[in-house]
């Protein structure tokens, strides 16, 4: 659409479920909801099969959950931590 701007990632509210949002973000939401808490990063990475004893492998990974929690998405604690959203 010429002169708008469309969001990749939708905030929760604007979308009518996680069906809006890309399959690597859909999986993200999925690992997290399934923890029994709180998850780190590192966490969601091994479940996805990245080398997570690589630092710079983790860094996209993380942007996406920091960008999944902006949007209402999940929700980061101050531990750095992620849960998801009820």
């Amino acid at each position: 659409m010429a002169g708008q701007a469309v969001l990749l990632i939708p905030h929760r509210g604007d979308a009518a479920d996680e069906g809006g949002l890309p399959g690597d973000y859909r999986k993200i939401l999925a690992i997290v909801r399934e923890a029994d808490g709180p998850v780190q990063v590192r966490a969601v990475g091994e479940r996805l099969r990245l080398d997570a004893s690589i630092h710079g492998k983790l860094k996209p990974l993380r942007a996406k959950m920091t960008k999944l929690a902006a949007r209402g998405w999940l929700h980061k604690r101050g531990d750095g931590r992620f849960t998801a959203r009820p």
